[in-house]
């Protein structure tokens, strides 16, 4: 039988994505200045899904261009 040890771990859907908390700590900048922004449409693209807030993260690397 298969060892699932060695099986590579099952890709994320959420890969390429970041959460408005990670963002805003990377960026040295408050989540609630990530979601002014985001209010004034000019923050980079953002998605919910529920409560939770994601940044495609070349859409990130774009805006901060």
């Amino acid at each position: 039988m298969g060892d699932l040890s060695d099986s590579a771990p099952a890709p994320s859907v959420l890969e390429g994505y970041i959460s408005e908390t990670d963002l805003a700590r990377q960026l040295n900048r408050s989540v609630r200045t990530l979601q002014r922004l985001a209010a004034r449409q000019s923050g980079p693209p953002r998605i919910k899904i529920g409560r939770l807030v994601l940044y495609r993260i070349d859409s990130v690397r774009v805006w901060l261009a």
